[in-house]
């Protein structure tokens, strides 16, 4: 299994970043797993949807080289991470821009008026690993991790046809539950590594209308 683990956050020495670490060293205890982690802030990802980005979207233009290596990369993972801190109870703008810029209409998905929606990445299984900052009663009271599910589980994920692998949080609020969640980016990395990356995969190019 090839995992693609991306990682928003500018300072290699954040919590979030030591999350990775650990996700990593669970993926490796299965033998012959590989990784690939992105760093889009050490990367220098220009996030922004520009006006080259729309003439893609409508057809209008073919994809820039940037954007065909970041696909690459998609292309060659069986499973996508995603690591976060939860910004604005959302994902920081670089991913979100990384997200609008690179699974592109015509890669990720084909949205026709008369067809419907066919989903490209269904090869793939994606999983969420976000960084929060309140306690989890405050997530569930506030609807804020069903926010998150119905964002990026549903919005991005299954609409590609990407089969969701889990949506986590973790809550670093003191030296206790900072452990806690470091021990629990480690289990998510192990738990991934041992699933099947074929099971109950839908089939290519199924199309919804």
């Amino acid at each position: 299994m090839h995992t693609l683990i991306v990682v928003a956050h500018p300072d290699p020495q954040s919590y979030t970043h030591a999350a990775v670490a650990r996700l990593v060293a669970g993926i490796e205890t299965v033998p012959g797993n590989t990784h690939e982690i992105l760093d889009l802030a050490a990367e220098g990802f220009d996030p922004r949807f520009t006006a080259a980005d729309n003439d893609l979207f409508h057809g209008r233009a073919d994809s820039s080289l940037d954007l065909l290596a970041e696909q690459r990369r998609v292309d060659r993972a069986d499973l996508l991470v995603l690591v976060f801190p939860v910004y604005w109870w959302s994902m920081p703008a670089v991913m979100k821009g990384w997200i609008d810029r690179v699974f592109t209409n015509g890669w990720a998905f084909i949205d026709d008026p008369e067809e419907g929606t066919t989903r490209l990445l269904g090869r793939l299984r994606g999983q969420v690993v976000a960084i929060g900052g309140v306690n989890r009663r405050t997530y569930e009271r506030r609807g804020y991790l069903e926010a998150l599910n119905t964002q990026i589980v549903q919005g991005i994920f299954e609409f590609c046809g990407i089969r969701p692998a889990g949506l986590d949080i973790l809550l670093p609020l003191d030296p206790a539950s900072e452990a806690e969640g470091l021990q629990n980016a480690f289990d998510i990395g192990r738990r991934l590594s041992a699933e099947p990356t074929g099971s109950s995969a839908p089939d290519v190019g199924a199309s919804e209308a």
